[in-house]
């Protein structure tokens, strides 16, 4: 293999590390905003779930309200219906006051369903509670986790590309400056080996010339399709 090829290849393994570190990089503010999402968002059904015990308590105390107006209604009937001498006003207030304790009775069971629903309230909230506290346990950890990553990957890019710059004075800098801009363009591809002249790159068919010139490794071959780097195997 030639020497301005090893070479390539060793700069390219420096390349593609730096690349996938800086990749890595760029994920960790959507890592932290995803962890802060989260934690708004359990905190909206911790608010959530208080607002609604909050909104049923309030329509049990409206019906409790409403059930005792219509008993008193049906105390005040009742007065009125001993009171009177008339048969005909007495079956009046009697009819009165089985309608109203019809309503009485169906707020009662309303009653019954909003206290049941309560119940089931309360459980959303203990488990919005429990949900928030998890988040907030496990977001410190989260974050320092996410600190060391960016603090321990951009130590390690800078110390590639140390290497790489003490790496690159063994290449000539045209052919450097030529693999720079296909790497640029390719990422991984730009050195490619060549398999059953085939471009390991692009994976098309090269010339016999490329093939030839591959193979003898006297000077540096690039495939006429994708201009990457070649070398047999």
């Amino acid at each position: 293999m030639l020497p301005q090829i090893e070479a390539l290849l060793v700069i390219q393994d420096r390349d593609h590390q730096i690349l996938t570190l800086n990749n890595e990089l760029e994920k960790i503010p959507r890592d932290a905003a995803a962890i802060k999402t989260r934690l708004t968002e359990a905190q909206s059904s911790l608010t959530s779930a208080r607002q609604n015990i909050q909104q049923n308590e309030l329509t049990i105390k409206k019906i409790e309200l409403d059930r005792q107006t219509r008993k008193n209604t049906i105390e005040r009937l009742t007065t009125q219906q001993f009171e009177t001498k008339k048969n005909d006003e007495f079956a009046a207030l009697g009819a009165e006051i089985i309608r109203y304790q019809d309503m009485v009775d169906e707020l009662e069971t309303q009653t019954l369903e909003f206290m049941e629903k309560s119940d089931n309230l309360n459980l959303t909230l203990k488990d919005a509670e429990a949900k928030l506290n998890i988040i907030k346990e496990g977001m410190a950890d989260e974050v320092k986790a996410l600190t060391e990553k960016k603090k321990n990957h951009s130590a390690r890019i800078e110390e590639l590309k140390q290497e790489r710059t003490i790496l690159a004075k063994d290449i000539e800098q045209s052919t450097l400056a030529t693999y720079n801009r296909i790497f640029a363009k390719k990422g991984k591809a730009t050195v490619s080996p060549l398999r059953e002249n085939t471009c390991g790159g692009c994976h098309m068919k090269v010339i016999s010339d490329t093939i030839s010139k591959t193979i003898e490794e006297k000077e540096l071959s690039q495939c006429e399709n994708c201009a990457c780097f070649l070398y047999s195997v």
